[in-house]
């Protein structure tokens, strides 16, 4: 990776991530002495269920859109979390205050089978219940990734049809993933826009997709995309301020012409795209006006649903 490149989840360096205290199965260890067995079933198989969020003013923002995705996750891979949302929320809490965190911070919460009494397939081996991991940093997006914006290569990797494995899991199983970003960061550029199994642009390796067209705002009709929660919020802000926004099948000659182009995700939640395939995207070299615009009432939103 070279100096111009960057991604989605560049991140302000902050030297207090070097000592943070991280939860594991109900302890909080310093990140040094923070482990869990080769045997878990989430190191070995990728069998696990996780959610990234962000703190802000001491509140976690959409936090009970988070818990829906995650319960009903775990609850179809009939992974059993072993608390309940007051539970996971109490977790949470403890992290934070054992961090001193109350604002721009950033959660990965982990959940896996647990660990494997013989190191196989089978989730009948999982036996000691499961594992919880939760790490919390200082996190704020790289300031630059607004002016610059980011460089997309369409790849060969897809994302697949349901029944293989479907994408609204927010599994550990993210090699589809890891592939698309390998094949993208060997074509120059920082992220791969990933296609559909029928050639309609669904979503990014990382983030979901959004182009603006003429004022309209479209995103993938969401059959094979991670259900994202900043993603339902772009809609829905469109649609209570009056911007047209559409979830349907679109090709990559839509993408190549639009007026802007952005991602969104719990971490960035919109970053410009500048260029897909070396296209350049409009004419604002970075963010154009309607991505402006939502980012103004996505801020709005998360003030108002964390006391901010």
């Amino acid at each position: 990776m070279t100096d111009d490149n960057h991604t989605t989840h560049d991140a302000e360096e902050d030297a207090r991530n070097r000592d943070i205290k991280i939860y594991v199965n109900g302890e909080i260890l310093h990140r040094d002495e923070a482990k869990v067995s080769v045997y878990d079933s989430g190191f070995m198989l990728g069998d696990g269920m996780w959610e990234g969020m962000r703190l802000y003013n001491g509140t976690w923002a959409f936090f009970d859109e988070h818990m829906d995705r995650l319960f009903d996750s775990c609850k179809a891979v009939s992974l059993d979390i072993g608390m309940n949302r007051a539970g996971v929320l109490d977790a949470l809490t403890q992290t934070a205050a054992a961090n001193n965190m109350t604002h721009d911070v950033h959660c990965r919460l982990m959940v896996t089978r647990g660990v494997k009494v013989k190191p196989f397939q089978h989730p009948s081996l999982s036996r000691t219940g499961p594992t919880v991991v939760i790490i919390m940093e200082h996190s704020k997006p790289a300031t630059s990734l607004q002016a610059k914006g980011i460089r997309l290569a369409t790849v060969p990797q897809v994302r697949g049809l349901p029944m293989s494995q479907d994408a609204k899991y927010n599994s550990h199983s993210k090699l589809n993933c890891v592939i698309a970003c390998l094949q993208a960061e060997q074509a120059g550029a920082d992220e791969g826009l990933m296609l559909d199994p029928h050639g309609f642009v669904n979503t990014t390796n990382a983030c979901n997709f959004f182009i603006v067209r003429k004022g309209e705002v479209w995103t993938s009709t969401g059959d094979y995309c991670m259900n994202g929660v900043t993603r339902q919020k772009v809609i829905d802000l469109c649609r209570a301020n009056d911007i047209l926004v559409f979830e349907k099948n679109y090709s990559l000659f839509e993408a190549y012409g639009a007026d802007e182009a952005f991602l969104t995700g719990t971490f960035g939640a919109q970053t410009p795209v500048a260029k897909i395939d070396g296209k350049p995207i409009g004419t604002h070299s970075g963010i154009g006006p309607v991505t402006a615009k939502l980012q103004g009432l996505y801020r709005a939103l998360v003030a108002a649903n964390t006391g901010g």
